[in-house]
């Protein structure tokens, strides 16, 4: 069965909305080796201050992502009450908000302490707002999607992030070509906030227009949606919620350091140029943008937990020795490669993950679970992951230190689907209206 042009419509909304919720939420990360330095003062006399302001940034970045629990509980049980639509409308509208806010955040030496706090209020906001995108977007678009072919929509959600990660690197990449370090001190590093900010109500009008799922549109009408009758369905058996913890630690560690924190990392440890290293972020998530629907589809019509565990497997096998290469002698060619080959691995893992997430959980309180197993974990693993490797880089001297964080995260998804019923691998959710029964 073919997508309808309005299920199109939906879905090419959603993932857009997605995108842009997302990339609100990264570009401080990838901004954190310019704008470290405004916002936290820094002494050229003392050894390791530059260091130091890198360490705050990235804390205030974590900051964000302890409102995601919040936001996922409070985005999901609105988006299982009032609807999927009504939720991402919302979520989007708060972080428009946060946008404003840091397009025009002044820098610690026009304003001091007061620089900082401005955008902790803005990462608190976007954490909230985008605690709740998770849930209800991924709810939204498995729901969407015609029989046989959840697989396919469900990999549009990490789509809809990698494509925040190319538009950030992209802007990254043009800012550094066409503005001096000076420059970029002086004001050009908020271009990709009012980016955000632009895009922002061109989103919100295209989610506005949404149409619920047949699935969620089934179940309201059938079971209602009382708080008390939503919060039985959610306690579900505890090993379907550290099941899927596990596979969003997975997740996060890919995103937030093996992915997220390159800029940095190439410049602050492996010392390459920051505007290569943009340039291969940028590469890496055009390659993992092509390798997740396919994914998807494969997983449409292969055993998912095979799927999961090989692209796992292999993740964790090759992290350690490309590293190891290219921090024996940095160059962006290396880099490069290793982007590159742990973004393949990396991407087919996430393409199928997220259905199979998606699948344990029955429509009626799916944006609130989705929520809850995805912003607890991320909290975890992600939120303070960027300050924690560079914390250990600096303590241990390191420049290995991101790796045993990542292959930690990886192991524990490994075992995570290891530990995964077998018939969630088989669930085709997809067939909306049969996972819409109580």
């Amino acid at each position: 069965m073919q997508p309808t042009s309005s299920t199109k419509r939906s879905a090419i909304a959603a993932v857009l909305g997605n995108s842009m919720e997302w990339y609100d939420f990264m570009i401080f990360a990838f901004m954190t080796p310019v704008i470290s330095k405004l916002f936290f003062p820094v002494d050229p006399a003392l050894p390791g201050s530059e260091l130091n302001a890198i360490l705050l940034t990235t804390a205030l970045f974590g900051t964000g992502f302890f409102m995601r629990p919040v936001g996922g509980v409070v985005l999901g049980l609105y988006g299982d009450r009032k609807g999927r639509k009504a939720a991402m409308t919302l979520g989007m509208s708060i972080m428009g908000l946060s946008a404003l806010l840091l397009t025009f955040a002044p820098t610690y030496q026009t304003a001091g302490i007061f620089a900082p706090l401005t955008v902790l209020v803005a990462r608190l906001l976007q954490g909230f707002s985008v605690g709740g995108e998770f849930g209800t977007s991924t709810s939204f678009l498995i729901e969407l999607a015609p029989p046989g072919k959840s697989g396919f929509f469900g990999s549009w959600q990490i789509t809809g992030q990698l494509g925040a990660q190319i538009l950030g690197a992209s802007l990254g990449l043009l800012l550094t070509d066409l503005f001096t370090p000076e420059q970029l001190a002086a004001g050009a590093w908020r271009i990709p906030f009012a980016v955000g900010l632009v895009i922002v109500p061109i989103t919100l009008y295209m989610r506005s227009n949404l149409m619920e799922s047949d699935a969620f549109v089934s179940v309201r009408t059938k079971l209602g949606s009382r708080v008390r009758q939503m919060g039985a369905e959610l306690r579900q058996p505890g090993f379907k919620y550290l099941i899927g913890m596990g596979m969003v630690v997975a997740s996060a560690v890919s995103f937030y350091v093996t992915f997220g924190y390159t800029v940095t990392y190439a410049k602050q440890v492996l010392k390459l140029p920051l505007h290569d290293s943009f340039m291969v972020q940028m590469i890496a998530a055009i390659a993992m943008l092509i390798v997740v629907p396919l994914a998807g589809i494969a997983s449409d019509h292969y055993d998912r937990k095979k799927l999961l565990l090989v692209s796992l497997g292999g993740y964790l096998v090759v992290l350690y020795p490309l590293y190891t290469w290219v921090t024996g002698a940095p160059s962006i060619e290396k880099l490069l490669v290793t982007q590159l080959v742990a973004g393949v691995l990396s991407a087919f893992f996430l393409g199928v993950y997220c259905t199979v997430l998606a699948e344990m959980f029955p429509v009626r309180v799916r944006s609130t679970a989705l929520g809850i197993v995805n912003n607890v974990a991320v909290l975890v693993f992600g939120g303070f992951a960027q300050f924690f490797v560079t914390w250990l880089i600096k303590l241990t001297g390191s420049p290995l230190a991101p790796v045993y964080y990542v292959m930690i995260g990886l192991s524990l998804g490994f075992i995570a689907v290891i530990c995964m019923p077998r018939e969630s691998a088989y669930a085709r959710v997809g067939d909306a209206l049969d996972t819409a029964k109580p």
